[in-house]
């Protein structure tokens, strides 16, 4: 059975699904350090080796001990293949710059840093272009970060695979608690970190608008980020705004769902959204912008809802259609759990990364028989 060693710092959720899915495929060893491993230590395949290492702050130059184990981890599993989720990590990035490493194929979340997000390591935007270069396969989740690594990074076309972001409602239906929460007809969520490119004033502006046609509508907005003060500076309604800018548990996800018709994404800017990875997986419809991977990730009218960016007559005309339509909210419900057991299926998806692993190794072999 190949061997494959699976490394990651963040993107855990999907981490661990792509996880569990390849444990059925390949002997597999999954790396993180010990912060990562304490979330995900109840929900993985146990069939998986896991390595952990002692991961400090970014600006901590004990980072450098960090990565000597982290390659030493790496060196004993011998792996095939050496898989890579997107680190937004310098010091990883040099360390691939100074050390021989396995074949690696590395899965890019976000091809550009989202605008707004203060949470961008400085310097990483320039020392992660290592990773694009040192990997003998890129993944990415949409045809539109293909285009993007072909055309601005001068990445060649035979070296980026283009793969679906699998559903991510399964998992936190295990990492929560279902209290079998009703669902709210006229309730949304916005949910996630908030930044400005996730267009949250757009939706409330429109949310006056889908007022005057549904009293009853009510939203949700769960997450950190933003001071969301700014946008209530005389404070808000709380019978039409439930409020919570904190971190949200992942316990309190799967009822946020639950008690939610829709998730509505605004978004102005966009690589793909995890947050519909789990409303598939909930079997909850999603309202989103028409713009980066959304528009290829959802499908109009079948399974969502798509709006074009900024736009907020079109965001309220979108949401009052749904509302006012149970017919279309079921439709959109059994669609959403249907495409979990297609193109959103993990384990679809994990043979497809297979296939790629096997590529690579192919490549790699025939390349020795040359040089010798």
């Amino acid at each position: 059975m190949m061997k494959v060693s699976l490394l990651h710092f963040c993107f855990y959720e999907y981490t661990v699904q792509l996880a569990n899915a390849l444990a059925n495929y390949v002997e597999l060893t999954l790396i993180h350090p010990e912060k990562v491993s304490v979330q995900c230590k109840d929900v993985l395949d146990s069939r998986i080796h896991i390595r952990n290492f002692e991961k400090p702050r970014i600006r901590d130059p004990r980072n450098l001990n960090a990565m000597h184990k982290m390659m030493h981890i790496i060196r004993a599993s011998s792996p095939e293949v050496l898989h890579i989720q997107e680190t937004n990590d310098p010091w990883f990035d040099l360390t691939l710059l100074l050390n021989k490493m396995p074949p690696l194929v590395t899965t890019i979340h976000d091809v550009f840093r989202h605008p707004g997000d203060r949470q961008n390591v400085f310097g990483s935007e320039y020392t992660r272009q290592i990773v694009f270069h040192r990997s003998q396969q890129l993944i990415v989740h949409a045809d539109l970060l293909k285009n993007a690594l072909l055309q601005q990074l001068s990445i060649s076309e035979q070296r980026v695979s283009v793969l679906p972001h699998g559903e991510l409602g399964s998992l936190y239906q295990k990492l929560g608690v279902s209290n079998d929460v009703a669902r709210e007809p006229y309730t949304l969520l916005f949910l996630g970190r908030i930044w400005p490119y996730k267009g949250l004033k757009y939706l409330l502006e429109a949310m006056p608008l889908v007022a005057e046609h549904i009293p009853e509508v009510k939203l949700i907005i769960a997450g950190r980020g933003e001071n969301l003060q700014q946008y209530f500076p005389n404070g808000c309604n709380e019978k039409r705004y439930e409020i919570l800018n904190r971190y949200i548990q992942d316990k309190e996800i799967v009822d946020l769902f639950q008690r939610s018709t829709a998730l509505v994404l605004p978004y102005i800017e966009a690589s793909q959204s995890g947050v519909a990875a789990i409303a598939y997986g909930m079997g909850t419809p999603v309202i989103a912008s028409d713009i980066g991977g959304l528009s290829e990730m959802i499908k109009h009218e079948k399974d969502g809802l798509l709006v074009p960016p900024r736009n907020v007559r079109a965001l309220a005309d979108a949401i009052i259609h749904l509302l006012s339509d149970r017919n279309l909210q079921q439709r959109m419900q059994t669609a959403a759990l249907a495409r979990c057991q297609q193109d959103l299926n993990w384990s679809n998806i994990a043979a497809q990364t297979v296939e790629i692993y096997h590529n690579v190794i192919n490549k790699k072999q025939k390349y020795n028989l040359v040089n010798l």
